[in-house]
């Protein structure tokens, strides 16, 4: 076919056009941020060698990689969804989190599951902000034993602990540790009815829980009284364990309610310097280990980890953990068993590293002492005199907060 000239033209520049289209389209696919996190998200799987690797044909090595199923871009956070092949270790991903900030930043969360991966990018941090009581009961709404752990990315964080038995906070002085532990009891003192919870205090500073005296079922500050507060706190276990035995329940929450005894929560303070107290470790492991059903809870807190005191068995048991600050990658490790922690600057107090299902940054709220002071004046009992703790005995007769 022969064509004029002017015809030429006309689709020469048709042709032109279209080509410029394209290009333009392919130009805006490939800025598009979901086509992005895919490609950066695959750059990082192969240089972190998150695959599972076979031989295959004449023993070419294949290799295979996470499968990124849905990215989504939201006002605040883009999130990427990607699955495991099988028989690569869940684990080896939430080890190499520190892969994933190098290459998106570090305002990013990490959480999973045996398969599938929820990789969070953030656009903006979490700000320092005021203890607020009614935003800690909303949250807590609902819950059997709530702890009030403060803000993420994602708004407040609260999870209940008759679901994720026993707590480790740790960080250095001056992360925020203290204020955050300081909120904690004081959420569970005016959200949880006082028939439903008793208090166990170990102040081994001397330094944190003065607050909660004539709140606190005990408040004790040497280890021969918290011996004797924890071999009763033994004696309630054997009893807890003997009643769900004749009622042919697994858990005090399925009790009806008239025969439910109270949660009880035994808060401990550098709980490293007990170390070398056997018989309290020995009690302390025990509720670790079979307290969640028999509604007795650990809330361990300490300045400097201790891998001597936060045994494999012990750390096992502590499902959720509270990171602040920490002094190296070394100590992060013991608590987290990664390098987190490390990283949050001495800048951002009540900045944490939130361990559960996962792991997230999050900010605790700040509570001075004159505001919860003020919070907790209406639970205060009448001052009582109390005679100093003889020595411990498991087979003493306790007259226990109504328990007995």
């Amino acid at each position: 076919m022969i064509m004029s000239g002017a015809s030429g033209m006309m689709l020469a520049a048709k042709i032109a056009a279209a080509g410029a289209s394209l290009y333009g389209a392919r130009a805006v696919y490939v800025s598009m941020p979901d086509v992005g996190v895919r490609s950066k998200l695959r750059q990082l799987f192969a240089a972190g060698g998150l695959c599972t690797k076979r031989k295959g044909h004449k023993g070419k090595e294949i290799r295979t990689y996470p499968a990124i199923r849905r990215v989504s871009i939201y006002q605040d956070c883009i999130q990427a969804v990607f699955m495991l092949p099988d028989g690569l270790d869940p684990g080896a991903v939430l080890k190499h989190a520190w892969l994933f900030r190098q290459g998106f930043g570090e305002h990013i969360e990490l959480a999973g599951t045996a398969k599938t991966f929820i990789l969070t990018i953030y656009r903006l941090e979490v700000q320092q902000f005021d203890y607020e009581l009614e935003e800690a009961q909303v949250a807590a709404a609902g819950m059997h034993l709530p702890i009030y752990v403060g803000r993420s990315r994602r708004g407040p964080e609260v999870y209940d602990m008759a679901e994720h038995p026993h707590l480790l906070i740790a960080g250095e002085t001056g992360s925020g540790k203290s204020v955050a532990l300081r909120s904690i009891l004081t959420t569970l003192i005016k959200v949880v009815p006082p028939e439903k919870l008793r208090l166990l205090c170990a102040d081994m500073k001397r330094s944190e829980f003065h607050l909660f005296r004539q709140i606190a079922e005990q408040v004790v500050v040497e280890p021969l009284q918290l011996e004797t507060m924890l071999m009763k706190v033994r004696r309630e276990l054997r009893k807890r364990g003997d009643q769900l035995d004749a009622a042919g329940v697994a858990n005090i929450v399925d009790l009806p309610e008239r025969e439910r005894p109270p949660f009880i929560v035994v808060a401990i303070d550098e709980v490293a310097l007990l170390k070398k107290e056997a018989d309290i470790m020995a009690v302390i492991d025990e509720i670790g280990a079979i307290g969640r059903a028999l509604g007795v809870f650990l809330i361990l807190s300490m300045q400097r980890p201790d891998a001597d005191v936060l045994d494999g068995k012990l750390k096992n048991n502590l499902t959720v953990r509270m990171a602040f600050r920490h002094a190296d990658e070394i100590n992060s490790r013991i608590t987290l068993g990664s390098g987190e922690a490390a990283q949050i600057k001495q800048s951002e107090k009540g900045r944490m590293v939130f361990k559960l299902d996962g792991w997230r940054y999050a900010q605790a709220p700040y509570l001075d002492i004159p505001k919860a002071r003020a919070l907790l004046e209406p639970h205060k009992r009448p001052e009582e005199t109390s005679a100093s703790p003889g020595a411990p005995s498991e087979d003493q007769d306790y007259e226990w907060g109504g328990l007995e």
